[in-house]
């Protein structure tokens, strides 16, 4: 009797649990399952528990999305993946319950014991399922069956197969929009595992139906589908089945359709072919440039440089340059911003005769935008017209530009110009950033807000690896150390946290007799965040001096900073203590 009431504990205290009115408790009772499951062995688990949590499905969502979550990883627990089949009633029907997150996890469970049940298994357990969701009421259970029928698609016989084809017709003509989204969304991936003999008879009239559905939220996943159908036609029918498609999405009357179209068009235009995007294309793309919604203009904008290269240079110069010319005026500054980002690109494969002819001046327009993001994203593509010009024509410009981001109001754009010093620094030359940029950058180490001072220090260490270490301590070192006295203490602790990355890059001797005693010197700080940040930087320098000087200055002070009468300074002392001792 006693090794009975034993052997129903388990169960027991998850009754119990699951009974709790706290959420919370129950929740945890769930992710506990695998331990009760330990408990009861594979057999009493497949035949007890599994049925036992089905009278819990009623519970609020949160507890469902944990149940389905754990069902996902429950297959060793009732046996192994030959026994997984046991889990997929209580999943088929946690996919179909209204909340989308916890069907979501259902079809993610289901998904992941489908890839590790035997293959015979999928047809036998797996189809059975999805065919009940897919014939369901309620469009829920539909929406569910939808990324199953890929998956049980290639292990199936020809009878099944042509039933799941069938199904999917079903869910392209289902009355709900939810069902016809969903089924769009997948058709691609559908299609993928369909014979070639059943493309153009069965798929392609979905593909059809769904470019012309009159939700736009389905009409959209078209673009999509059709780069996947491509793949599986030959190129004459492409022209023929797809291309006349595709021209009346880039002309839909909804603007969203029409942004996918500009989203995806260079994928639609390598799956149509070279000739097809130069002859039939091309129009196309110039008016989504000029289309009447910025959010259209913009996603075409971002593509201009991998559109044009995918058409002849000629072609760019007589049809796409104007656009681009208008655009760089846009009245959105998102368009212009978008465009800034990407137009650029152009120049190598235009040559430098035409980028210095045509491209210069959008250049130069844009690096005057009133915009700090519009000048932000012409000065991160500076690099690929460097390479075709030279930086003489564009260093004058390019100054004003950058002093004013460097000033901007809004410390992102601060933020986002520090990190393109280094690289317009290996472009525009040691000269000009001696006699220009060194100014800001030491300017940035006083900024009021600690991320940009903080990337300011990170800034100095990659300019030591691009103009060297002699050049570093000529100008840059020097400056840097002399704040360590400074009346604000944030300057103060500037300098610890450059030291910190410059003893990274620089050589013993420099740490020793340069930066070290400095650092000794501020233990003595009488700011409590200065002295702890003290202590994390000695544990920081000891990486790159030898044991002799962590051992005649490091740890004395660190062992000075033990006895401070801050208690953070305290705990950061012994931690570096600790942790140089174990690396020793």
């Amino acid at each position: 009797m006693a090794q009975q009431d034993n052997s129903l504990q388990p169960i027991q205290i998850l009754i119990d649990e699951l009974g709790n009115e706290d959420l919370q408790s129950r929740l945890n009772s769930i992710r506990n399952l695998s331990t009760i499951a330990q408990a009861l062995g594979t057999d009493r688990t497949r035949e007890e528990l599994i049925p036992f949590l089905s009278e819990f499905l009623d519970d609020e969502d949160e507890v469902l999305f944990v149940i389905a979550e754990e069902l996902g990883n429950f297959s060793d627990y009732v046996g192994g993946n030959e026994y997984a089949y046991s889990l997929l009633p209580l999943l088929e029907i946690l996919s179909s319950v209204e909340e989308s997150t916890v069907r979501e996890k259902a079809n993610a469970s289901l998904i992941q014991l489908a890839s590790l049940m035997p293959v015979e298994h999928i047809a036998e357990h797996i189809y059975p399922i999805t065919k009940r969701l897919a014939e369901g009421d309620w469009f829920t259970s539909k929406m569910s069956s939808i990324p199953f029928l890929k998956v049980v698609y290639p292990h199936a016989d020809d009878n099944i197969k042509t039933e799941i084809r069938q199904l999917y017709k079903n869910l392209i003509d289902d009355k709900s929009p939810s069902v016809r989204k969903i089924s769009s969304q997948h058709l691609g991936e559908f299609l993928k595992v369909v014979e070639l003999e059943y493309i153009t008879e069965e798929m392609y009239p979905m593909f059809i139906k769904t470019s012309t559905d009159e939700q736009d939220s389905v009409r959209l996943l078209s673009v999509e589908t059709s780069i996947a159908l491509a793949g599986r036609i030959n190129p004459e029918e492409i022209d023929q089945l797809i291309l006349p498609t595709i021209k009346n999405i880039c002309v839909d009357k909804s603007w969203r359709v029409r942004y996918m179209a500009s989203q995806l068009f260079c994928e639609v235009c390598q799956a149509l072919g070279t000739e097809t995007t130069k002859n039939e294309m091309l129009e196309h793309y110039i008016a989504l440039l000029r289309d009447n919604e910025a959010e259209v203009r913009s996603s075409a904008a971002g593509k201009v440089t991998n559109f044009c290269k995918l058409i002849p240079s000629e072609v760019i110069l007589d049809s796409i340059l104007p656009c681009i010319n208008d655009l760089v005026e846009d009245k959105s500054e998102y368009v212009r911003a978008s465009l800034a980002a990407d137009v650029m690109g152009l120049a190598p494969f235009l040559g430098k005769e035409n980028t210095l002819n045509h491209l210069l001046d959008i250049f130069l327009h844009l690096l005057k935008d009133d915009s700090s993001d519009v000048r932000l994203g012409i000065i991160s593509k500076l690099e690929a017209v460097n390479e075709v010009v030279g930086i003489d024509l564009l260093s004058q410009n390019l100054l004003p530009a950058i002093k004013d981001l460097a000033e901007d109001r809004q410390w992102r754009v601060r933020l986002a110009i520090i990190e393109y010093i280094p690289l317009l620094s290996s472009q525009l030359g040691v000269e000009f950033f001696d006699d220009k940029l060194s100014g800001l950058c030491m300017c940035w180490l006083g900024d009021p807000v600690c991320s940009i001072r903080e990337a300011a220090t990170k800034n100095l260490k990659k300019l030591i690896e691009v103009f060297g270490l002699e050049w570093a301590q000529n100008n840059i070192i020097p400056k840097v150390l002399n704040r360590h006295s400074h009346s604000n203490y944030l300057y103060r602790m500037t300098t610890l946290c450059a030291i910190g990355h410059l003893s990274e890059v620089v050589t013993k001797e420099i740490i020793v007799e340069t930066m070290l005693p400095l650092v000794v010197k501020m233990a003595s700080d009488p700011v409590p965040n200065i002295r702890f940040n003290v202590a994390k930087i000695l544990n920081t320098v000891s990486k790159y001096v030898d044991p002799e000087v962590t051992e005649k200055d490091i740890i004395p002070t660190l062992q000075q900073l033990l006895e401070d009468k801050d208690k953070d300074v305290q705990y950061f002392a012994n931690e570096s203590i600790q942790i140089i001792t174990n690396a020793q």
